[in-house]
């Protein structure tokens, strides 16, 4: 589990406190690119644009805020949401 602003993130890591990244599971290709446009359509949302690593049934995700050079409020908000369409077990 990682806490950070005082918020648990138990399935997002924090890489050389730098940014935040988690991988998520799908059965197949047209999931995991499904996936990719829902969190996509978030980032845009917020104006706060993620790095999508797809391949064949999984896609990982890194966020950090460019402006700082590392992790900011806006990453974590960015997770939350993502996190709340992921499919159960991602």
């Amino acid at each position: 589990m990682t806490h950070i602003f005082g918020v648990d993130y138990l399935n997002w890591r924090v890489v050389d406190n730098h940014h935040l990244e988690r991988k998520f599971t799908f059965p197949n290709f047209t999931s995991a690119l499904d996936f990719v446009n829902i969190a996509g359509n978030i980032c845009e949302e917020q104006d706060h644009h993620a790095e999508f690593v797809l391949s064949w049934g999984s896609v990982v995700i890194r966020t950090w805020s460019h402006d700082v050079d590392g992790i900011t409020e806006r990453d974590h908000n960015l997770a939350k949401a993502i996190d709340g369409v992921a499919p159960d077990g991602s």
